[in-house]
């Protein structure tokens, strides 16, 4: 039977949604591949909130949790996540443990699920491998300040999910973004 480990960083680990019956076991949090995160990705499903993404560019490397699925089989495992992220099955990286399978947007993130695979007990893993969109949204590059700008721009309910969602993030994700933003008293002062 192929193992296949689920590797997560954001909100999969607080809400498996449609992935809870094909995961078994908890969380081994803080304790996948160490892969380049921050906030670069607007997200409908978030009411426009900011979410956290493999980003070389702008974010730092942090641990990452996993899970194993209960799928054996690499490709149902795909499907599985792809399902849980409302997403298709090529925004889904995966690699096994001799990348004869494999795919990812970032090389450097196959490499490195790929060298932590060969010390884990799994075959393979998936991983969600959508892109940073900020730029493409917002019109302008990522940065900080003009992170915390937009965030500004958010009220309501996208206000309360952008909050919500970039704090309940696994303490391990520290991004440059989410370091600042516990400077920021207005950030601070929002009850979600």
């Amino acid at each position: 039977m192929e193992k296949i480990a689920v590797i997560g960083w954001g909100s999969l680990l607080w809400d498996l949604d449609d992935l809870t019956p094909h995961v078994t076991g908890n969380w081994s949090v803080a304790e996948g591949p160490r892969l380049p995160f921050e906030f670069v990705r607007v997200s409908p499903k978030r009411k426009q909130a900011l979410v956290v993404v493999i980003d070389e560019g702008h974010g730092v490397a942090c641990a990452t949790s996993h899970i194993a699925s209960a799928r054996d089989g690499l490709m149902p495992a795909v499907e599985d996540l792809a399902r849980r992220e409302r997403t298709t099955a090529e925004h889904i990286g995966y690699v096994d443990r001799d990348g004869a399978r494999a795919q990812s947007r970032h090389a450097f993130a196959l490499k490195t699920v790929q060298t932590w695979l060969r010390d884990s007990y799994y075959d393979a893993a998936v991983w969600t491998d959508l892109a940073g969109n900020y730029q493409d949204i917002l019109g302008e590059p990522f940065s900080i300040g003009g992170a915390i700008g937009y965030l500004r721009t958010l009220t309501g309910d996208s206000l309360i999910e952008a909050r919500r969602y970039i704090e309940s993030a696994p303490a391990n994700v520290e991004t440059p973004l989410r370091a600042a933003l516990r400077h920021e008293g207005w950030w601070q002062a929002i009850d979600y």
